[in-house]
């Protein structure tokens, strides 16, 4: 028979438990709050944060406008010189100057943002003052051609690109503008 096994409960740590306890106490009342230091340097980045941020917004903002901007004329003039070969009729893009709109159809024209600035070159047919509109067009015709012109859209102190469209092909293309 085998001989009887015993068993014995022997201490892990080497120290009494009076004394483990005392460390996590120190501990646990040190951790309730912070430092003067800490909520200066936190309320000093939050500072910091607040007036950093809204500019920087402001300017991605505008770009974004900018950029829209700039696709929506593009798009609007090629979508005037399909519509003009497809229908088989003339086709306008028009810019309103003193309204400060744009767009292929005169009855629904986008508005330009209020930070961009937006010049054109037509020919002198093409340009109409009437009810308190200044309209310039640059017509397309069904025949593949077109009246020609340019788009210039302008953010100030920034540059701008030059939209230009064709005469004898209607190809619509942009030149960045120095600013």
């Amino acid at each position: 028979m085998a001989p009887p096994v015993a068993t014995a409960r022997t201490p892990i740590f080497a120290t009494p438990a009076e004394a483990r306890r005392a460390p996590r106490a120190a501990h646990r009342a040190a951790a309730r709050g912070f430092t003067l230091v800490e909520l200066m340097v936190a309320l000093a980045i939050a500072a910091l944060a607040i007036a950093v941020v809204p500019p920087s917004l402001q300017k991605l903002r505008e770009g974004m406008a900018y950029r829209d901007t700039v696709r929506s004329v593009v798009t609007g003039l090629r979508a005037a010189r399909e519509r003009a070969l497809v229908e088989g009729r003339e086709t306008r893009f028009y810019v309103d100057l003193a309204g400060r709109r744009y767009g292929p159809d005169p009855q629904a024209l986008r508005a330009l943002p209020e930070s961009l600035q937006m010049h054109v070159i037509v020919a002198g047919i093409e340009m109409s003052e009437a009810s308190g509109q200044r309209l310039a067009a640059i017509r397309f015709l069904p025949q593949g051609g077109a009246t020609g012109g340019s788009v210039d859209v302008l953010r100030p102190g920034v540059g701008g690109v030059r939209i230009t469209v064709d005469w004898l092909s209607a190809a619509v293309s942009q030149t960045p503008l120095p600013s």
